[in-house]
């Protein structure tokens, strides 16, 4: 069984589209400019998916109708059908329609921040009454989110948003780090998305200083949100592989004019940005050349010791919160009936500052622990892993309280840091896909995707890869707020 599904796998993985940059068992390339960048947003409309589907009955398909030609749509219906219905965790009363408060702050982008669905548990377009940030701009921090994370799918549609919302090609062309001609709270929020997007490990308190100069802690907040947001999307398209629609490009988001090219993104470059390298990738040079490489680098420290993870917690457990977070009663009047019995965790008191999107993020992360066909023990192991490779300190304190709960000692804890020598090839291939999705998207190979069909199945691949987008989603809202660890250590 397993040799006939890695063959099924790796029969997937071996029909991609020559690139002429890489084999299979190899990251997607680095674009350096943006002429590469478009040529390869648009290589992904012939893109293989990595996950085998099964065949579906003409009864399914009906029931399915159009949803039964999307490879995306038909993932989610077979393998999470439970991710499918989207919680709202509106509580009672809460002002979905209510208008949007204004800026809040000195920052210029403020006003309508719908900001459309976003993937699994994403929301719709009606505003939340505490977010004031524009979309135009949270646009742009997905796009620079996206670039670093090189996730080529994402980046095509922040594109043609973007075209959409007003901005010219060589407006969206300065974003890959020209960005003298924008106002400094602009530069501080762009420079935030991309340390919090590619090197969260580093967020420090100077960090959201430097933000605090322009923006209100909502904003901040807000902002962290965005970019946790558009991590999950990062992940998920280039974890499962999602190839983009033959039509997209160009104008194709709202926009009607004629002199424009649709359904593609082979656009015109101007001649200053023909060359220019981007100053957003995480860049690698050739040792003997010296000339910069495509190649996918995702530069992690070496896992501390346990006695330094131990001190680190230690820290975190004493720290003051970064971010507003609520009291508990002001919380639990927001949540309504869904909130949890006993204590109410910090994590959900942040989200709680925003009565419609951060209720409903609340429901979403609940779902994932809550749903599907991956024990609490491995949702427990994931965590950790993920956190860990995060320095996530607030996520790494919840999986280390949640593992011990499962009856794990310390040292089957710690052990998660090391080589997994002792774990199924089950448990151990799923490790490899969150501990690789959560560090950088891209750096997850089709192989790996692979092989880890073939010891574990789709449907738990999948759900490990939609379970991760949560976590690192979870990671990247509440480290920025330096949410103290709320267990003893």
């Amino acid at each position: 069984m397993r040799t006939a599904l890695l063959t099924l796998a790796l029969m997937l993985v071996t029909q991609l589209p020559a690139t002429g940059f890489e084999p299979v068992d190899a990251p997607r390339p680095l674009p350096l400019t943006r002429p590469e960048m478009k040529q390869l947003i648009e290589d992904v409309k012939v893109r293989t998916p990595r996950i085998p589907l099964p065949e579906l009955s003409a009864e399914d398909r009906e029931k399915l109708g159009e949803r039964a030609q999307s490879y995306e749509s038909l993932l989610r219906q077979v393998y999470t059908p439970w991710a499918n219905t989207r919680p709202t965790g509106r509580a009672p009363g809460s002002a979905a329609n209510a208008p949007n408060s204004g800026s809040g702050g000195s920052n210029s982008n403020a006003g309508n921040n719908s900001n459309g669905r976003s993937g699994f548990g994403g929301r719709g377009r009606e505003p939340d009454p505490a977010m004031t940030l524009d979309y135009a701009f949270k646009t742009q921090l997905f796009w620079i989110a996206s670039r670093v994370n090189n996730c080529q799918y994402c980046l095509g549609h922040q594109e043609s948003k973007l075209l959409a919302a007003g901005l010219s090609e060589d407006q969206i062309a300065a974003l890959d780090g020209d960005w003298q001609d924008h106002t400094p709270a602009e530069r501080a929020a762009f420079a935030f998305a991309r340390k919090l997007s590619f090197q969260p490990h580093l967020l420090n308190d100077a960090d959201i200083a430097s933000l605090r100069e322009h923006y209100t802690a909502l904003q901040i907040l807000e902002m962290s949100l965005s970019v946790a947001e558009n991590n999950i999307l990062n992940r998920w398209k280039e974890g499962v592989a999602v190839p983009q629609r033959k039509d997209e490009g160009g104008y194709s988001w709202g926009v009607e004019d004629a002199s424009k090219p649709r359904g593609t993104y082979l656009t015109p470059t101007s001649p200053q940005y023909q060359t220019l390298m981007s100053k957003v990738i995480p860049l690698s040079t050739d040792q003997q050349t010296g000339e910069p490489t495509r190649l996918v680098i995702a530069v992690r420290p070496s896992l501390e010791a346990p006695d330094e993870v131990r001190q680190a917690l230690a820290a975190a457990h004493t720290r003051t919160a970064r971010l507003p977070v609520l009291g508990e009663d002001e919380t639990r009047k927001v949540l309504g009936d869904s909130a949890p019995a006993g204590t109410v965790p910090q994590w959900m008191r942040l989200l709680a500052n925003f009565p419609r999107d951060g209720v409903q993020r609340i429901a979403f992360v609940r779902q994932a622990d809550e749903a599907g066909d991956l024990t609490p023990l491995l949702k427990a192991q994931l965590s950790w892993i993920i956190a860990r490779q995060d320095r996530a300190w607030y996520a790494t304190g919840e999986a280390q309280a949640r593992l011990r709960a499962l009856g794990q000692s310390d040292a089957q804890i710690f052990g998660l840091d090391g080589r997994w020598d002792g774990f199924s090839s089950h448990d151990r291939t799923l490790f490899v896909v969150a501990q690789k999705l959560a560090t950088s998207p891209v750096t997850l190979t089709d192989r790996d995707v692979a092989e880890a069909v073939a010891a574990a199945g789709p449907r738990d691949v999948v759900q490990t890869i939609h379970y991760t987008t949560v976590r690192a989603f979870f990671n990247r809202v509440t480290e920025p707020a330096g949410l103290p660890v709320e267990t003893e250590q």
